[in-house]
């Protein structure tokens, strides 16, 4: 578990850390003094709870709180505040608590039992990407059938990124190449983004795209995937690369010779 704690006045960020340590010190922990900051941290290391202070100056709690939830819809958020007054806000985004200051151990320690969103359901991989031989997705079990074709290719750009934020312009690159108005380009890339994400949310697929600004990324960590296990666990993978890889697709052609170095090692 990686915990994200927040709070620009130095005291109470080290007592907020303190108190997460202590109760779970098993977890990452990540503190940070300024919302901006930790926005950073948020978009390189996947936050399963933030403990955000309200009012920071920059970017306030419940505004970085939103953010977060736009790059994983499963982090659970833990706000903190003098007064009771924000607490309707923190609902209507679906916090996971809320709590008054000074905050003490007892009191986090009920939230932290009670997360929202439970590392079973994050563990539970309901996605299988399949790279060796032709690409396709699969959810619980069935190919997941997209409005455009084209909408599968994207997802197979951003599995073969293997987590790597990927941005419009890489997108395009790969889909298109050289072929067409980059403008006609960008407006469909739009489409395919908006296929994606209606997709997956009448498949109920929370925190598997990773969004920002401009780019995408595949929660490499909650799905499972032939290339990552075995890029993995190598000869004890129960996945086994034989030459081919995305085969319907022309872009991946760089990554045979990649994937043939390492299986040369592996068999040495």
């Amino acid at each position: 578990m990686r915990i994200l704690t927040v709070d620009n006045r130095p005291q109470a960020l080290a007592q907020i850390s303190d108190l997460a340590r202590a109760l779970m010190p098993e977890a990452e922990l990540l503190s940070s003094g300024s919302s901006l900051e930790a926005l950073g941290a948020a978009r390189k290391a996947e936050i399963d709870v933030a403990i955000l202070r309200v009012e920071t100056p920059e970017l306030g709690g419940l505004d970085l709180g939103k953010y977060l939830l736009e790059l994983n819809p499963l982090t659970n958020l833990i706000f903190v505040a003098d007064k009771r007054r924000h607490g309707f806000e923190a609902m209507t985004i679906h916090a996971s608590g809320y709590l008054l200051e000074p905050v003490e151990q007892a009191a986090l320690k009920r939230e932290l039992e009670d997360l929202r969103h439970l590392e079973l359901e994050k563990k539970h991989k309901r996605v299988f990407a399949q790279t060796f031989g032709n690409f396709e997705l699969f959810v619980d079990g069935k190919p997941v059938s997209f409005k455009y074709n084209r909408t599968k290719e994207l997802v197979a750009v951003l599995v073969n990124n293997r987590g790597a934020q990927t941005t419009n312009g890489e997108i395009i690159a790969n889909l298109w190449e050289d072929d067409g108005d980059p403008e006609k380009k960008a407006s469909y890339l739009s489409n395919l983004r908006q296929d994606l994400q209606n997709t997956f949310t009448r498949l109920r697929l929370n925190g598997i795209i990773l969004k920002q600004r401009g780019s995408l990324a595949i929660a490499a960590e909650r799905i499972e995937c032939d290339l990552y296990d075995w890029l993995k666990n190598g000869r004890d993978s129960k996945y086994h690369y034989m030459g081919d890889y995305m085969n319907q697709y022309s872009w991946p052609e760089y990554v045979h010779a990649e994937l043939d170095d390492i299986s040369y090692a592996m068999e040495e």
